[in-house]
């Protein structure tokens, strides 16, 4: 029998699945209904320049064609595209997603569509998916091709050497020649080739993706980047061409802007016949009302203008799709036309949300290939991966018959070619890149609700019909932090850049494989549990003490990462003074000793307890604040060795500013699994577990009657660590304040001196700033003195840029939701710069409006205005009814691209990150409250859609539950953010019929956890609310005690 040949469309060459298409619909809704009636086939032209056919109704909307190009490309961001197409009158004009397609292409057979880029949005890193950025590259490609973005030599040589970079790789002179040679990227090209080539030999070993992000990130900010020109006349009749932006309406001459009319300004748009009305806002100091008035060269010019206008302002402005109006009577006046689609903010928090799966994809022009964001595939040794955990961490977006009704007219003969790979255990469309075979420092990145995900599918995989090819990917939801994930007693998992836009550098087996994870024997039967329960002591003094014991080993662990694991790393390199060595390890190793010997003791005397021990003697050793006197008091000959950590923590900061080999070591040291917090809360970890044997004591004196054998101890042993943690108290809160500015310094980049005598942080957290490109999403971060507010790029840095800041001094902050009409926003107006800010909510508004006041009021006690903060970058000190948007010189962009291609990969797992995804806030007073509720010990976990529960080993720290398969494992296997989360006791109708549960969930992601008693259950309810929901403010910062830096 012959075969059928298969012509490559653009979904297989973009390796997209082509029975798993991605609707730009809201997650959980389905696509209309296709109307009946004959079939039309369209003509696509896709941004890689390749054709598709696509056959639908007569009768269909556009919206139908629009949702079939985006599905078959498996693109998720797909709003910000739309299809143009020349009308009769030979006019491009944008189709109309609510019309019928045969009404607006009256000839389809005679008519090619383009699918090109529609809205244009401020930052690129708004663009969450690598694929959309990759065709946003594309575009930016085929305008410089044909004229549209203009710019001078220097920009436009290194747009081109970026392209190149993405296409063929690292230079090579003859290969570059040749390419140069073959592809013409502009006109007049040779002029440049010299110029192109010596900007491609300083991007060695960069990824595709990251091309593609330098690419958009130099042409943002050119003055042309979007911009499609409308010829037009002013009332005085001189030729002007019209522009429509996400900051408003542009005005040209020629290719220079003359004007800018913000849509802050713009109060109306119209247009009668061929004249384009813009009605702007009254001056402040005016009641005059100015109307302006441009000349088009027809009709149907000037309507299409207003339309294009109409949907950027709907698009980049509004939260949610306009409602249509009603229905007039008897007559209409003017048009009906209306913005149909998503808008930006619903886009950006559908994509947050995860609700949609991750599909790889190939670029058809580049000879590297790449996938989308971070994904990880079967190792040819380890290429028999079981079928059930293909696809692991993969979102579904409902189910795949629920695509849209409209395919490619050859998606038949694809998904036929497709289904025979089905039975291959490692994906066709997975290369390897030249660079593969190369190790980056990181760690695998995978969430608890990847193991969710897992679950799910195992579900569904293991029904016969639905069979998937097994990719191992291993992609993280949006909404979520990057975080450590690691196979215990599966194939050996090679290490990996947390940047969510590089291509993997080795080829590595799915960690979702692990025992952990599916062996069966890992969950543990109802009937098993307990039998086992039964066995042991209930009363409230023994899980007391087995809490003693459970977050002693989880503190002896943080204590090796210095002792054994920090300074195994310092032996092998000689990047650290040796008084620095000293001062460290001599004041570490006799906590290490001493608390080794304390955990033994109590779990010895935890074993009499239980009755494990032949010695046992029922009441003479059922206590334990015997053994913590015993060792509180030997604990005090300690604190010299604590008093020392103040001065270790301030030698390890000033030795890493003062050298950089010393700073590449700690960094790459932190990147490392068994490092899962920043390495210097490690050494602040003695002090906190003072506070902890404070609390445990009080507990355990609260619970037993004055009379009983074990309480006269208990007392003395709280007498005796009180007075230890007084001594030490103040010493702590200096400390802390210190750790978290230098922790919050390596999350942002343009700021030299955050770190200053006398600055205390306060809080950080996601708001929305309002300016003229419309509310965007920044992160503020609070001081005694000062508000920076920053935004995040979607680097290998994983860093948050300093826009700017504004000095507390003299600041006032109003709510005005009425002034700007936006939910729970604030304008705080300082001596020189206003900003209006937008909370996610309105108790995250008083948060912020108790901590800005209570901020505003230590500055005015203060001595002056706080020292001007010395930035590596211009910040972008605007207000926000400017009519000007930000503009950098071309000159810059060269100086710009080399400082992005010096930052160092980073750590994605903060909890500045975290803040940013979850779009809340989080205050010092937060921080010292985690501090104090840090709990660890088994809990058995289940999944919304499981039916076993697995038990784990759980260590609840620094807002995050990070899971263990038991309390030995140097690492953890995955960890969970909780802020945001909701924390819940399941209900009847969820048929948990077991007691000790409690329940966390997030939007989509639910989990259960049981504890073994009641005890342990208060407890994690008790430490988990701490981080779920954040503390009001019950103590003001200390300002009496100076800070020694």
């Amino acid at each position: 029998m012959g075969e059928t040949e298969q012509r490559p469309t653009a979904g297989s060459r973009l390796g997209a699945q082509e029975n798993a298409g991605i609707s730009t619909l809201e997650h959980g809704q389905k696509p209309p209904m296709t109307p009946p009636g004959k079939l039309i086939s369209i003509k696509i032209q896709m941004l890689d320049d390749t054709q598709e056919t696509f056959d639908v109704p007569q009768r269909a909307p556009g919206k139908v064609l629009h949702d079939a190009v985006c599905n078959h490309l498996n693109l998720v961001e797909g709003d910000y595209f739309g299809l143009e197409f020349p009308d009769h009158k030979k006019m491009m004009v944008w189709l109309d997603l609510l019309k019928p397609v045969m009404k607006q292409i009256r000839r389809p057979k005679h008519v090619v569509v383009k699918f090109v880029v529609k809205f244009f949005p401020p930052d690129h890193a708004q663009l969450q998916e690598e694929l959309t950025r990759y065709l946003f590259a594309l575009q930016v490609k085929q305008d410089l091709a044909q004229g549209r973005l203009t710019c001078n030599d220097t920009s436009t040589a290194l747009l081109i050497s970026h392209i190149v970079q993405s296409e063929i790789g690292d230079f090579d002179e003859t290969i570059d020649r040749e390419h140069l040679a073959k592809n013409k990227y502009i006109p007049q090209q040779e002029a440049l080739e010299d110029k192109i080539m010596e900007f491609h030999r300083s991007h060695m070993g960069q990824t595709p993706a990251e091309s593609d992000f330098q690419l958009l990130e130099i042409a943002r900010r050119l003055e042309m980047y979007g911009i499609r020109l409308h010829p037009a006349k002013d009332r005085e009749g001189t030729k002007i061409n019209l522009a429509v932006a996400n900051t408003g309406i542009l005005v040209f001459q020629g290719h220079t802007k003359i004007n800018a009319f913000n849509w802050a300004k713009v109060r109306k748009l119209s247009f009668k016949r061929k004249r384009f009305l813009i009605k702007l806002r009254p001056d402040v100091n005016s009641s005059f009302q100015d109307t302006l008035e441009f000349l088009m060269a027809s009709r149907d010019f000037c309507k299409s203008f207003w339309k294009i206008c109409v949907e950027h302002h709907a698009f980049f402005r509004l939260f949610e799709e306009p409602k249509p109006k009603p229905k007039p009577v008897l007559f209409s006046r003017g048009s009906s036309f209306r913005f149909s689609g998503r808008t930006q903010k619903q886009v950006l928090d559908y994509v947050k949300e995860g609700g949609h799966k991750k599909v790889q994809f190939e670029r058809k022009h580049s000879k590297i290939h790449s996938i989308r964001n971070v994904t990880a595939q079967p190792s040819e040794q380890h290429t028999e991966v079981p079928k059930q955990v293909s696809d692991s961490s993969s979102y579904a977006c409902g189910d795949d018959n629920d695509a849209a009704a409209v395919q490619s007219s050859r998606q038949g003969k694809e998904l036929k070619a497709s289904t025979e790979d089905t039975g291959q255990h490692k994906s066709p469309s997975l290369k390897k890149s030249p660079k593969e075979g190369k190790k980056v420092d990181g760690a695998v990145v995978s969430t608890v609700e990847e193991e969710e995900e897992a679950a799910k599918d195992r579900m569904q995989q293991n029904r016969p019909q639905s069979q998937q090819p097994s990719t191992g990917s291993l992609t993280g939801s949006p909404h979520l932090s990057e975080l450590s994930i690691n196979s215990q007693g599966g194939p050996s998992v090679a290490n990996m850049s947390l940047s969510p836009n590089l291509s993997p550098d080795a080829k590595q087996s799915s960690p979702l494989i692990s025992p952990l994870l599916n062996d069966p024997s890992c969950i543990r039967t109802d009937d098993e549990e307990e039998v086992k329960r039964k066995r042991f002591p209930t009363e409230k003094a023994y899980f007391i003490a087995k809490e003693v014991a459970t977050t002693e080993r989880t503190y002896l662990k943080d204590l090796e990462v210095i002792t054994s694991w920090f300074q195994s790393a310092v032996s092998k390199e000689d990047g650290m003074p040796e008084t620095l060595k000293s001062l460290i390890f001599s004041n570490f190793e006799p906590l290490h000793k001493f608390h080794t010997g304390f955990l033994k003791e109590i779990e010895q005397r935890l074993a009499l307890w239980e009755g494990r021990s032949n010695a046992h003697i029922k009441g003479d050793y059922q206590r334990i604040g015997d053994v913590m006197l015993k060792n509180i008091q030997s604990m005090k000959q300690l604190t010299i060795h604590l008093w020392k950590h103040n001065e270790i923590l301030i030698e390890l900061e000033n030795g890493i500013k003062n050298s950089r080999k010393l700073e590449t070591f700690c960094r790459d040291f932190e990147l490392q699994k068994v490092c899962y917090l920043p390495l210097n809360t490690f050494l602040l970890r003695p002090l906190h577990r003072l506070m902890h044997y404070k609390q445990i004591m009080e507990r355990l004196c609260k619970h037993y009657p004055p009379n009983h054998i074990d309480f006269r101890d208990s007392r003395a042993a709280l007498a005796e660590i009180s007075e230890m943690v007084a001594q030490l108290h103040g010493n702590m809160i200096k400390m802390e304040n210190f750790q978290k500015l230098h922790e919050l310094k390596k999350d942002l980049i343009g700021i030299d001196n955050l770190v200053i005598p006398g600055r205390e942080f306060i809080r950080l957290g996601s708001l929305s700033k309002l300016s003229g490109k419309g509310l965007q999403q920044r992160m503020f971060f609070l001081f005694n003195d000062i508000l920076l507010y920053t935004s995040r790029g979607l680097t290998a840095s994983n860093q948050f840029k300093v826009h700017g800041h504004l000095p507390l001094y003299g600041m006032t902050i109003e709510e005005s939701e009425e002034e700007w009409g936006v939910p729970h926003c604030l304008t705080l107006r300082g001596q020189h710069q206003s900003i209006v800010v937008a909370a996610s909510s309105r108790a995250e508004m008083d948060k912020w409006t108790e901590d800005i006041q209570m901020a505003i009021d230590l500055a005015e006690k203060s001595s002056g205005p706080a020292p001007e903060l010395l930035a590596s970058s211009p910040p972008d000190n605007k207000s926000p009814d400017e009519t000007t948007v930000d503009q950098e010189s071309e000159d810059d962009l060269s100086a710009s691209r080399t400082s992005l291609e010096r930052q160092s990969p980073h750590r994605g797992n903060t909890t500045v990150h975290v803040c940013w995804h979850r779009n809340t806030s989080v205050s010092m007073i937060d921080f010292s409250i985690a501090v104090e509720n840090q709990l660890s010990g088994n809990l058995l976990r289940k999944f919304k859609n499981s039916n076993g529960w697995q038990k784990l080993w759980v260590v609840f720290t620094n807002f995050c539950m990070f899971f263990y398969k038991s309390h030995q494992d140097n690492h953890p296997l995955a960890s969970l953010p909780l802020l945001g989360y909701s924390l819940t006791i399941p209900s009847e109708s969820e048929n948990i019929h077991k007691d000790y549960v409690f329940k966390l969930h997030f939007k989509s992601h639910v989990y259960y956890f049981r504890a073994e008693s009641e005890y342990t259950f208060e407890r994690w309810m008790e430490v988990i609310r701490s981080a779920t929901s954040s503390a009001s403010r019950t103590r003001a910062l200390s300002h009496k005690e100076p800070h020694a830096y």
